[in-house]
């Protein structure tokens, strides 16, 4: 089944269930999948859905932090829930350990020593964790090991 297919069995479960937290959620990322497929006229495979939602899941985390911020304690819940949902979707994220290890693999790859390399090793490491992991964590742990 693709995840295009799962989204729609389970927005119609919890269509049926009366689950407004996941029916919502499910419908934001169908809304987003149909939306990116109506402005490029393509069908999106199941790589480009997982982007889409790993985009979803990222702008959710960072509005977490709006959330507590102003006070609203109830937004924050929602949006944690959501995320929970999300990331059923996503392939199964990488430990810290792991991360650190394909960090430490791309940088001997490309010898990088300094900040300055940045780029060659982001661009070994994305495609190789895309989807697995968040961009900003990997960004923190790649400038923990260069000067």
């Amino acid at each position: 089944m693709s995840l295009k297919e799962k989204l729609m069995e389970d927005l119609k479960a919890s269509m049926k269930s009366k689950d407004k937290v996941r029916k919502n959620a499910v419908t934001m990322i169908r809304a987003a999948v149909k939306q990116l497929e109506v402005d490029n006229r393509v069908e999106l495979a199941d790589e480009d859905i997982i982007d889409v939602i790993a985009k979803q899941v990222k702008q959710k985390r960072d509005s977490i932090h709006d959330f507590k911020a102003g006070g609203r304690d109830d937004l924050v819940t929602l949006t944690e829930e959501e995320i929970a949902i999300l990331t059923e979707y996503l392939p199964p994220q990488l430990s810290l350990e792991e991360l650190e290890d394909i960090v430490l693999k791309a940088i001997k790859e490309t010898n990088a020593t300094t900040k300055k390399d940045m780029g060659k090793i982001m661009g070994i490491l994305m495609p190789l964790i895309k989807g697995k992991a968040d961009g900003k964590q990997v960004n923190e742990i790649v400038t923990k090991y260069l000067n």
